[in-house]
């Protein structure tokens, strides 16, 4: 039987085990308050945290960015990944910035202070990594590319708020707000990165140890976990949307059917075509994508070296499914100019403004990376397109 709602919380009574939700703004000085009064007050068996173990080691771990290894990220291929966190973090700390308060201080309070009271603490949010990666995986092309404009467009973003949006931004979870206006746009994505993750907090939150259980949660996740608490979700459901999908058949032949396709034109031209025209096509493809690569390397103010790696491995790496244009460049840019202890230090606080996301070291091999592969896509494309007409 659920309660009438406290002005701080909501009580749920679910057999013998009393379930108290916080619903607060991650960028709220008076969710911050709260929690820390209300944990005080109603004295929990455990203190529930809308955190995974990355996110939380990132709140409390000052240092973390100077102990990354950035070419070992480029390697592993998780550069995209570190893109994406950053580019919803930069966002929320700029609204941040605007309300006085660091993104995720409620969360990082409700955690010490479970920790300061002797209390249980358990971090009941999905992996971030899982959450962007079934985003990914389960999402067409079209939808993937709007999902990739939005978060770019929120790179670079400048939003002035009058008084009326910073009274509202203080009493709502200002990211889950932007994914939810993400999700009427792309019902697919919504599902996953809030009704997902509410199913599996509801879950970790009711089967949490003790009777009296206080979760803290974003304020935009509050309804759906408060639904769920009432369903019986399964461990079986838990173990489905924890998966990362496979990639889809699709996504595995594209990047090997563009090459052969180039190949097989190559191929074709230089036994049955005109070794002229046969040249003429080379350099085509050659130019295409090392000019386009090489423009956007040097749109990131990538280092000189950096912008004639990006015009030399393009046209290769075009042709090599398993390697990118953003691979080389990011190891070079990093090797060449690599990021000071200063831009590991501050890296979060550069983030906020467009600025910062060039002057800061580690960020520029970040767009390096980024421009430089776009710059090498597009490149094969529009060179695809002529060596049809030219064939």
């Amino acid at each position: 039987m659920q309660q009438e709602p406290a002005s701080d919380y909501t009580s749920i009574q679910l057999g013998d085990k009393e379930i108290i939700l916080v619903g607060t703004a991650h960028i709220s000085q008076d969710s911050v308050d709260t929690v820390i009064r209300t944990i005080d007050e109603l004295k929990p068996d455990t203190v529930c945290v809308e955190l995974d173990s990355q996110r939380y080691q990132s709140l409390i771990n000052k240092k973390g960015w100077e102990s990354l290894n950035l070419k070992d990220v480029i390697r592993k291929g998780q550069m995209p990944f570190l893109l994406t966190n950053l580019a919803l973090s930069s966002y929320q700390k700029r609204m941040g910035l605007q309300t006085g308060v660091k993104p995720g201080a409620e969360l990082a309070a409700a955690a010490q202070a479970a920790i300061d009271k002797g209390l249980a603490m358990e971090l009941v949010d999905r992996n971030i990594r899982t959450t962007l990666l079934r985003v990914w995986r389960k999402t067409g092309l079209w939808n993937k590319m709007k999902v990739m404009a939005a978060l770019f467009g929120s790179l670079f973003e400048k939003q002035e708020l009058g008084e009326e949006d910073l009274a509202k931004l203080r009493q709502e979870d200002t990211l889950s707000s932007m994914l939810d206006e993400m999700g009427d746009l792309l019902p697919s994505v919504k599902q996953i990165l809030v009704d997902e993750r509410d199913t599996y907090m509801a879950y970790h939150i009711k089967n949490a140890p003790g009777s009296r259980i206080l979760a803290v949660i974003g304020a935009a996740h509050q309804p759906g976990i408060e639904r769920q608490l009432q369903l019986d979700i399964l461990p079986e459901t838990i173990e489905e949307i924890s998966k990362v999908p496979p990639k889809s058949s699709v996504s595995k032949i594209i990047p090997w059917l563009i090459p052969a396709i180039v190949i097989a034109l190559f191929i074709g031209g230089f036994f049955f075509g005109d070794r002229e025209q046969f040249a003429d096509a080379a350099i085509a493809w050659v130019l295409a994508n090392g000019v386009l690569s090489a423009v956007g390397a040097l749109l990131a103010w990538g280092h000189p070296v950096t912008i004639v790696s990006a015009f030399i491995a393009a046209p290769i790496t075009s042709l090599n499914p398993t390697i990118g244009a953003g691979f080389v460049t990011g190891l070079v840019q990093a090797f060449v100019a690599p990021p000071t202890v200063r831009d590991m230090e501050m890296v979060g606080d550069d983030l906020v403004t467009i600025r910062g996301w060039w002057n800061n070291r580690l960020a520029r091999v970040m767009l390096v990376f980024l421009f430089s592969s776009i710059g090498s896509a597009a490149g094969t494309f529009i060179a695809l397109g002529w060596l049809k007409d030219m064939f």
